[in-house]
């Protein structure tokens, strides 16, 4: 499994701010923040484990592979730079932001993600 799908992404980003937030993580970790129940959690998981994107030590705690950790900077970072747009340039809340740039994250091509990073960089 090279390719993620919307769900596996949002788990590896979440994985990710949780990182940065709390040092370690485990499933039960990424089960609150999403509210989703442990035994979905552990399924997908195990599907990003066989996909090469993330280990489990036997303590439970979640690390990214190379692969896993740069797909999730990949994603956090779309998901930054596209709130940012719709915060400051179409003057859209926080909350409409973070909600709407969380779905716009997985389909956006990357013509278009580039553009408004090139707009930033820029400005």
């Amino acid at each position: 499994m090279s390719q993620l799908f919307e769900s596996g992404e949002n788990y590896l980003e979440t994985i990710l701010r949780l990182q940065k937030e709390k040092g370690e993580v485990r499933s039960v970790d990424v089960a609150l923040s999403l509210n989703y129940s442990k035994a979905s959690v552990s399924r997908a998981m195990g599907i990003m484990k066989n996909g090469g994107f993330l280990t489990v030590d036997d303590k439970g705690y979640i690390h990214f592979t190379e692969k896993g950790l740069e797909k999730a900077r990949s994603i956090f970072e779309r998901h930054r730079i596209i709130t940012k747009y719709l915060q400051s340039s179409l003057g859209i809340d926080e909350q409409t932001a973070e909600k709407d740039a969380c779905r716009i994250e997985h389909i956006i091509s990357q013509q278009t993600f580039d553009a408004m990073k090139n707009y930033f960089d820029k400005n």
